[in-house]
């Protein structure tokens, strides 16, 4: 197996990439078949950073977004993108890829164009439950596509998906609480919320909490993963409080390897609703209030309503934070029949195996040639 991986922007679009990646490498091991793994991102990038860290070769191209942009510097970047497919048709012949896996983000679309011009098959996995521009833009291109849930397939071509499952690191479904808590030296006894804004944080939710940290801390342990842009600040706000406010709360910039600990850790999270939502929470049958990123093309507002409408988590609007966080939290925690029910609903969400069976998927076009 020869592999070409693209997807980036977001933890969001690489961590699935990764999963399945790790599926692959051990499936091949099962099998000891040998297995080429390329990855084709942004130069100095999420993407980068992250596949290099897991040892995959990693080869940069140059793109841009187009959403939200001047419609002159959108032109550019659509431009780039179609200079881009160049570069990758060099890549792919001297690859030579089995098949072409993308997750996802503007910067898989010229590796899906460029996959298709050399005529090697490609799989889209859409982690969202509605497609971004770049996979509404390069479906057609693609051979297969991947989605979570059987309500996705409704936009894209009849027979051309395949329902999977979000794929998450393993490490997700062999979490403990009682392990994770103590990896964060919390209270075992006392009820633990983690609030997060996604890989680069959420200013608006990190601006609620703080203003109502004392508060917060009086009837629930806080684990804060702010984001790196506001590290510091969250910080030297935390470290004003009581020494008894102070014991129960824990501030972080950005947590990966621990990551899986700080969720498992919590009786419920506080979140954006990015694709990471629709995998990792139903992992850890972990209850979630979300706040949907108000400028993500309705893609976060879609998740979070799919998530509320199972009774698997209870959405706040980013404009009512500063009113309503506190006061949601308090009913949740004073209402204890709610979270088990809503932790009932994330479990029926799970799927295991999605990477395995994205793997599988991948492999199949292995036995076609």
């Amino acid at each position: 197996m020869r592999l070409l991986i693209s997807g980036g922007g977001t933890g969001g679009h690489v961590y699935p990439a990764l999963t399945v990646a790790a599926a692959i490498q051990r499936q091949a091991a099962e099998k000891r078949a040998p297995v080429d793994l390329l990855y084709v991102g942004r130069g100095d990038s999420v993407e980068s950073r992250l596949a290099q860290r897991a040892l995959i070769a990693f080869e940069a191209i140059q793109v841009g977004g187009v959403r939200g942009l001047a419609p002159w510097t959108a032109l550019y970047n659509v431009w780039r993108a179609f200079r881009g497919v160049g570069r990758v048709r060099a890549m792919i012949r001297s690859f030579k890829p089995t098949v072409i896996f993308a997750t996802g983000g503007y910067v898989s679309a010229p590796v899906v164009w460029a996959g298709a011009a050399e005529h090697v098959p490609s799989v889209i996995y859409l982690p969202d439950l509605e497609p971004g521009w770049a996979i509404r833009v390069s479906a057609h291109w693609a051979t297969r596509v991947a989605v979570s849930f059987p309500q996705v397939q409704q936009h894209f071509a009849h027979g051309k998906t395949t329902v999977t499952g979000y794929p998450v690191r393993a490490e997700f479904f062999n979490m403990n609480k009682i392990d994770a808590r103590r990896r964060f030296q919390l209270d075992p006894n006392a009820p633990v919320v983690t609030i997060l804004g996604g890989s680069t944080g959420a200013h608006p939710i990190n601006q609620a909490v703080i203003t109502h940290l004392a508060e917060l801390a009086r009837f629930t342990q806080v684990v804060l993963i702010a984001g790196r842009n506001d590290e510091e600040w969250v910080r030297t706000e935390a470290d004003r409080l009581p020494a008894d406010s102070q014991a129960r709360v824990r501030a972080f910039g950005y947590l990966d390897e621990d990551l899986p600990q700080a969720l498992a850790a919590a009786d419920v999270v506080v979140a954006r609703a990015g694709a990471a939502t629709l995998g990792e929470f139903p992992a850890l049958d972990l209850p979630a209030v979300l706040v949907p990123y108000p400028h993500a093309g309705k893609h976060q507002e879609r998740n979070a309503q799919f998530l509320c409408e199972r009774g698997a988590a209870i959405q706040i609007e980013n404009a009512a934070l500063n009113d309503e966080l506190v006061p949601m939290l308090k009913r949740l925690f004073d209402a204890p029949e709610q979270l088990p029910k809503m932790r009932a609903a994330m479990h029926a969400l799970a799927r295991p195996r999605a990477a395995a069976d994205i793997a599988a998927l991948l492999y199949s076009f292995e036995v076609r040639e």
